[in-house]
């Protein structure tokens, strides 16, 4: 901890990529200052609720995999370090059409990459699955290797071990502005004015915001998720229920099996309200439960009993729905993480590495050249 308000790097936004970021760092020896404009633990932005999937044949694109790859990786040795479970494994289903994005982009992945997978119809669907009934014409891509991982827990243990290996981290302590200070950077907060050599700014929802000079293409959608009380729980456990994914006319979809006090949890992946964090609206409505009980009903019968509950999150998507890693243009002590549409968070492990290696040495082993700023006109320094 720093006593004259100068650190080696600060992290601005502690949600799931800044908890790792802020991790990396200060077990590389820095000293380093995280600063969260909410308590820890907060449901107001992306990085909230107990299950988010995680998966290796990637469906977005191949690019992706070698990230994930090392996520798992790390993933397993934070699970090491913190001596509590974060990820399990259950298996994963892409069902769609046969030239579906789901199916066919997941295929792509897996053969590209040499992952194990297989192949299956509707009919061998629901003979390995009962829960599943997917109509004859579509079909699916079954991974092994997909599972679940435990949001709030991850974020919690890169925060702990971030303190425990020095960091020093403020919730509830919002950043004002930053600014360039020669080969450093200024940091205003409503308590002080921090000064560090490096920046990595993950403010989640909130990056239009301190990342505004960037003109970065970035939209922000309200999603809603819904857990159900399973009606036919023995359908629907993690031994008899993988995680899936659905691209069918009703729209695409994800969910999750019945996890211990959670029941089945169900949301709908292409479609949002446009909004900001500070227009949200939090509230879930009828109509949008019924929307996620009549895919259930439709595609996994005996899924959908009484409601648990609900919760909204948000997505910050690109035009392309691909991550932005990068540093500033005009600031390259300052490194950026935003972007991630809706299927980031499996992926934190692996970007906190990421903007730590950005931040400190200014590049990193990892293959993240197609998630570069430049590739959007609008970007600018």
């Amino acid at each position: 901890m720093s006593t004259d308000g100068s650190y080696d790097a600060i992290v601005i936004g502690l949600g799931a990529m800044g908890s790792a970021a802020a991790y990396h760092l200060a077990r590389r020896g820095g000293r380093v200052l995280g600063l969260d404009a909410h308590p820890r633990g907060h449901a107001l932005g992306s990085s909230h609720g107990r299950s988010r999937i995680i998966r290796e044949a990637y469906f977005e694109a191949p690019e992706y995999v070698p990230l994930v790859q090392r996520a798992y990786a790390l993933w397993r040795e934070l699970e090491a370090e913190a001596g509590r479970p974060l990820l399990t494994i259950t298996g994963g289903l892409n069902i769609g059409r046969p030239e579906s994005d789901f199916v066919g982009g997941a295929l792509a992945s897996a053969r590209q990459h040499g992952l194990p997978h297989e192949e299956l119809t509707a009919a061998e669907v629901t003979a390995r699955f009962p829960g599943f009934r997917p109509t004859e014409d579509l079909v699916a891509v079954y991974e092994p290797n997909a599972g679940i991982l435990d949001p709030e827990a991850c974020v919690g243990a890169h925060l702990d071990l971030a303190a425990r290996h020095g960091a020093d981290l403020r919730h509830g302590e919002p950043a004002r502005r930053w600014d360039a200070d020669g080969a450093g950077v200024r940091v205003e907060t409503a308590r002080g004015v921090y000064h560090a050599g490096r920046l990595v700014v993950t403010t989640g929802p909130w990056a239009g915001e301190l990342l505004a000079g960037l003109g970065l293409p970035l939209e922000v959608w309200r999603i809603v998720n819904a857990h159900f009380e399973p009606a036919r729980p023995e359908l629907f456990g993690p031994e008899r229920c993988p995680i899936y994914l659905w691209q069918v006319p009703e729209g695409d979809y994800y969910g999750f099996p019945n996890l211990p006090g959670q029941g089945v949890k169900l949301g709908r992946h292409d479609i949002g309200e446009v909004c900001t964090p500070h227009t949200i609206r939090r509230t879930v409505d009828e109509a949008e439960v019924a929307m996620l009980r009549a895919m259930l009903d439709r595609y996994l019968p005996g899924a959908a009993g009484a409601v648990k509950w609900t919760l909204t999150c948000m997505y910050t998507n690109t035009p392309d729905r691909d991550f932005v890693l990068d540093r500033h243009p005009a600031h390259p002590q300052v490194a950026y993480g935003c972007g991630f549409s809706g299927h980031g968070f499996k992926f934190a492990s692996a970007i906190g590495e990421v903007l730590a290696d950005l931040a400190r040495d200014g590049a990193t082993r990892q293959p993240i050249g197609f998630l570069a700023a430049s590739r959007f006109a609008t970007a600018r320094a």
